[in-house]
């Protein structure tokens, strides 16, 4: 293969491209939110032509590379790659570099890791580039064309099926989830008994509550706290969709602070949330001292007399994933900021059954969720063993270990939604890094 060099210094094109993990190269028009955005300058930008392979020289590592159906603009973190002449099969070249074991083995080619500062002033990790005169080097196994077109035909159909089997299972663990929410919801709003009266709550995301409930809002029962630490050599603690974290700030990865200094304390027993962003942001009791950004909301129960905080740690969190924090919010939510202001936290409003009952409950969630998540579990084995299949036939076919000459294809009708698109990957956010 050969790179190809064109530069779009006469914007021959304002077609942008954008490279992601799962779904390869796609319009930049249609890509989610999140990653840098385009840049203004559209002749900062390289070509690629249709059947190129486009190749994240960042992030190579990790597989990011795909083979494109347009004609159009490329950030200059990627390289173009082409075919030098009609013996190879494109196709066959992206089975070997999307490879794990393949593109594992090129870890030693990079030159490292940077840090970058960014506006803020945190400091964020970025993998340096693999050069090209490095990545001509390696050496890479180079069967017939026929063979390269059988190897491509075999493993379109076994990679089919793969993906197929595993978009059902995830697919089972999309229902297995919404189920979980569903149960623990109805325990939280509806109580543990429908052998009761019920009467309006008044509050549209809490509906009908039983009759002996009352309702009032976080400021009677919770009170913010911002205790700034003053100094650093504390734990450092991230807020993330698994709970609180202890960061391994040492590693260097995501996103770093210059000072830990201004960070807040955090004691065992309090929430924590981050409200700065509604969607993907999370909350959790902390189980650990430790100190977390500023800009979180940390606060604490103020009435145990009356409050289980168990219980309404699954309140908050019904808020995140119901995404009804996100309706209070303010903000540009396009741009990833969208806040839950401080009034319109204390003024939200929530549940309070009898005490007694909100323990129970609280109980009863924890059963739901341990017993759904096992069959989650189970479900992701299934996956993960198969990814390994996956990936070892791959290699094994595309190294010419297993012979797939005389293999006789069937004929099959794919199908076009069994890639995940929510679990795919934006690899744009490296752009700045190139513009030093």
């Amino acid at each position: 293969m050969k790179e190809r060099k064109e530069k779009n210094d006469k914007k021959q094109t304002k077609f942008i491209l954008s490279l992601t993990a799962a779904l390869g190269v796609i319009p930049y028009s249609e890509k989610k939110s999140g990653g840098n955005k385009a840049k203004e300058d559209i002749t900062k930008y390289n070509i690629a032509m249709e059947n190129d392979l486009i190749v994240n020289c960042m992030n190579v590592v990790a597989g990011s590379s795909g083979i494109s159906k347009y004609y159009g603009a490329i950030s200059p973190v990627y390289y173009a790659l082409h075919i030098r002449n009609e013996n190879s099969n494109i196709k066959y070249w992206e089975y070997i570099f999307r490879n794990q074991k393949f593109y594992s083995s090129l870890v030693g080619l990079g030159n490292g890791i940077i840090m970058k500062q960014s506006s803020s002033g945190k400091l964020n990790t970025v993998r340096k580039r693999i050069p090209m005169t490095k990545m001509n080097r390696v050496m890479l196994p180079v069967p017939s064309k026929s063979e390269q077109d059988k190897i491509v035909q075999f493993l379109d159909w076994k990679t089919y099926e793969m993906n197929r089997f595993i978009h059902q299972k995830k697919k089972q663990i999309k229902l297995l989830e919404e189920l979980k929410l569903t149960r623990i919801n109805n325990l939280v709003t509806k109580g543990l008994t429908h052998d009761v009266k019920y009467k309006q709550s008044n509050v549209e995301w809490i509906g009908e509550i039983p009759e002996h409930w009352d309702v009032d809002h976080i400021k009677q029962h919770f009170k913010v706290k911002k205790r700034i630490a003053g100094k650093e050599d504390y734990d450092v603690l991230s807020i993330t969709q698994q709970g609180i974290k202890k960061k391994d700030i040492s590693s260097n990865e995501g996103q770093m602070a210059q000072s830990y200094a201004n960070y807040q304390f955090v004691y065992p027993g309090d929430f924590a949330m981050n409200h700065m962003d509604l969607l993907t942001g999370y909350i959790d009791i902390s189980k650990q001292f430790g100190v977390t950004s500023p800009d979180y909301r940390v606060f604490t129960l103020s009435d145990s007399e009356h409050c289980f905080a168990p219980f309404y740690l699954r309140v908050f969190q019904i808020g995140y994933k119901r995404k009804i924090f996100y309706k209070f919010g303010k903000g540009a939510a396009n741009q990833g900021r969208w806040r839950l202001p401080i009034t319109a936290f204390y003024d939200y409003a929530i549940q309070v059954p009898p005490i007694d009952e909100q323990r129970e409950i609280a109980r009863q969630c924890d059963e739901v969720e341990k017993q759904i998540n096992e069959m989650i579990s189970r479900i992701n084995k299934e996956i993960t063993l198969v990814e390994e299949l996956r990936t070892k036939l791959i290699f094994d076919v595309v190294t010419g270990q297993v012979d797939v000459r005389d293999v006789k294809i069937p004929i099959y009708e794919a199908e076009t939604d069994i890639i995940d698109s929510e679990d795919d990957t934006d690899e744009e956010n490296l752009d700045e890094s190139m513009e030093e």
